[in-house]
């Protein structure tokens, strides 16, 4: 392993420099090299004082994702900070760039910290669903207070160097060389240490405490990571400050291994070892038919990706607005500075709009963006396959259709793939990628590898009802009614949801998507429904009251009339209740954490019947399809990584208590499948 950290002089200062491209992240090799050379100097009588600096552009931008959650290999982060603290000469850091989470938490150990004007700092931890874990939580609020690190801590607060100094975190800020400075001040500490662990915590008030806590809990919506944090600092009082850390860092350690494991599982989830040496398929010219909102998202996305587009519609002043879709997107980029002309210029100068079918002879890949309707994407693929020229890919946008249905509708099933965009395709990194019955190997493998060039995170996934991600949000939606129908409300259930760290309650995203949308998906399957399983007809009421959500004004919610303040609505109270009562069912009160457990074990069980099944190659993409796709909290790890944190006896219980609550038509997922892939367990 190479050392990344150099000793140079500058007369009885030591200069330690740390050079980890691109960012400085504070890994293995750094801690160790810094704590190498703390150790070393330490031991040199000439050197009467230290000075840390980054190498490049930064300080240290942060931890070692990768590292998260694993066994850390010491020196572990508080082991560094607690070699420089037992040095006995002082150590200064020198801040330029960004000092974020680990990289602060290492200069809060230092006896000093020096900073360049333009630089940052922060602990940011909290906004990736963890706190602090190398002494964050206790050190910051020796230099600005506990009102004023609860802000900071909790919300992720990151400040400029001049706010720094005035909070006491920088001690001096420089405009010149910030090296010759750092060894300066360094210098004129005459040997004297000023470890932060030695000051006390100042003594304040309760109320300003009371109001920054209150403050950060509503800006981060309550989330279990804001409440930590929170603790965490006031803690900071109440116990002695090795214990403190002690106890910060046991809660690190916990919540990193979520984050953890969604690192890997998204590095993983395009690999699939059956498909190695296959050679994807050549892709220059790439046709998107569909010019609404999701067809205009995928064009982008292509287009950004570099490729030639094609965008087909059938009718000219759909596809005239969504060519103005992408114009106004281009325009937008273009005057916040997130893009040059030149470039956005360059982008659009590779799109053509057209409503010629015969066009679609240049195209490599075919995706098709229209009505989620089977028959329409049937008699669609019928025609595109007497246009698409041979050897051309065949991609269907589908949610949840039969996509062997859709590929049988053409003479050539090994050419069709699914590609299930989530919107705004733009925006959303996740794509489904779906192998039909008959798609070829190398339809798959081009599939992925468009995926990968337009920025995508792709899932494979096998063709079934829903794919995962549709799948186990209806069993999540619906066991959500079946708590309406019991004695929750909406805005209750939201409540406990968003509570738990999901972006937004089930209901509030049925009013933004639309609820005529999943109306339509229920009136599909109507005829194959089981007539004896337990089913909730109050979307359906509120559907047939034209209720559909923000674009109506009006949906689970009231809303404002610029459609976005939800306001709950005493009529959809009443028609829940009534709904209640003509089924005979008595309704009770349901707490924040019975909600919580039956939306995420209804999720578990989906997800063990799918893998089951064989839809998901691997666990694993349960996970990354839920967290990147609908909103599932990313510290949490995923719906599978959630139940596996249960022992085996208390999940099969669990589950065992959600099928007594469901009613009929509930079928029993196998934990197994859990932990296992599909293939060794069948």
């Amino acid at each position: 392993m190479t050392n990344p950290t150099t000793i140079e002089t500058d007369g009885d200062v030591a200069i330690v420099v740390i050079d980890n491209p691109p960012i400085n992240a504070g890994s293995l090799a750094v801690r160790r090299g810094v704590i190498e050379a703390i150790e070393e100097v330490a031991a040199r009588p000439e050197i009467k004082a230290v000075v840390l600096i980054g190498a490049g552009k930064t300080f240290i931008a942060g931890s070692d994702l990768r590292e998260f959650g694993a066994p850390i290999e010491r020196p572990s982060l508080p082991e560094v900070i607690a070699a420089i603290e037992a040095c006995d000469k002082p150590v200064v850091a020198a801040i330029h760039g960004v000092a974020l989470g680990g990289g602060l938490e290492l200069a809060l150990g230092c006896d000093a910290r020096i900073a360049a004007r333009d630089a940052t700092v922060g602990l940011p931890e909290v906004t990736l669903g963890i706190i602090p874990g190398a002494g964050g939580t206790q050190r910051l609020p020796r230099l600005t207070g506990i009102a004023r690190a609860i802000d900071l801590v909790a919300t992720g607060e990151r400040v400029r160097s001049e706010t720094a100094r005035a909070l006491g975190i920088i001690d001096a800020v420089v405009d010149g060389d910030l090296r010759t400075a750092a060894a300066s001040y360094a210098r004129g500490m005459n040997g004297h240490k000023r470890r932060v662990r030695d000051i006390q915590v100042a003594q304040e008030h309760a109320a300003p405490i009371e109001s920054a806590a209150a403050a950060a809990l509503k800006k981060g919506k309550g989330r279990p990571a804001v409440h930590a944090a929170i603790e965490a600092v006031r803690s900071a009082t109440a116990l002695p400050i090795d214990q403190a850390l002690a106890a910060e860092r046991s809660a690190f350690e916990r919540e990193a291994f979520a984050l953890r494991h969604q690192f890997f599982a998204e590095r993983d989830a395009a690999k699939q070892p059956e498909l190695s040496g296959v050679q994807p398929r050549s892709v220059k010219t790439i046709a998107v038919i569909g010019a609404g909102t999701m067809g205009s998202g995928i064009a982008i996305a292509a287009l950004d990706a570099d490729f030639d587009v094609l965008l087909l519609e059938a009718d000219k002043d759909a596809l005239a607005r969504g060519a103005s879709r992408i114009e106004e997107y281009y325009a937008s980029r273009m005057k916040s500075g997130k893009l040059p002309e030149a470039k956005a210029a360059q982008r659009k100068s590779r799109l053509t709009p057209t409503v010629d079918w015969e066009r679609l002879r240049s195209a490599d890949l075919i995706i098709e963006a229209v009505f989620e309707d089977l028959g329409v994407k049937k008699d669609l693929f019928r025609r595109v396959d007497s246009f698409a020229r041979p050897g051309a890919v065949l991609a269907s946008n589908t949610s949840y259709l039969d996509l062997d249905a859709i590929a049988e509708a053409t003479d050539r099933p090994s050419d069709v793939v699914g590609l299930h965009f989530f919107s705004p395709a733009n925006v959303m990194r996740l794509v489904e990628v779906v192998r039909a019955r008959s798609t070829a190997p190398d339809v798959l493998v081009t599939a992925l590898t468009v995926a990968k060039r337009l920025g995508k995170l792709p899932v494979l996934t096998r063709n079934a009802f829903g794919f995962i991600g549709n799948r186990i949000y209806a069993a999540y939606r619906r066991q959500c009614e079946f708590m309406l129908e019991e004695g929750a409300l909406p805005e209750q259930i939201d409540a406990a949801l968003e509570s738990f760290g999901f972006a937004m309650g089930p209901f509030a995203v049925a009013d933004m998507s639309g609820l005529d949308i999943a109306w339509r998906m229920r009136k599909s399957q109507a005829a194959s429904r089981d007539p004896n399983a337990r089913y909730v007809d109050i979307p359906d009421r509120l559907c047939e009251l034209g209720r559909f959500g923000r674009k109506t004004g009006s949906g689970y919610y009231t809303y404002s009339p610029d459609k976005r303040s939800p306001t709950p609505d005493p009529f959809v109270r009443q028609l829940i209740e009534q709904s209640s009562a003509e089924k005979g069912i008595a309704r009770r009160a349901l707490t924040s954490d019975e909600i919580q457990r039956r939306a995420l074990l209804a999720m578990v069980n989906e997800a063990a019947l799918l893998l089951g099944d064989g839809v998901a190659s691997h666990p694993s993409d349960v996970d990354v399809v839920l967290v990147n796709g609908y909103g599932f909290p990313r510290w949490e790890g995923g719906p599978v990584f959630w139940a596996t944190q249960l022992a085996t006896r208390e999940l099969d219980d669990a589950l065992d208590w959600l099928g007594r609550l469901s009613g009929p038509g509930f079928v029993r997922g196998n934990v197994r499948f859990l932990t296992r892939s599909p293939e060794s367990s069948h």
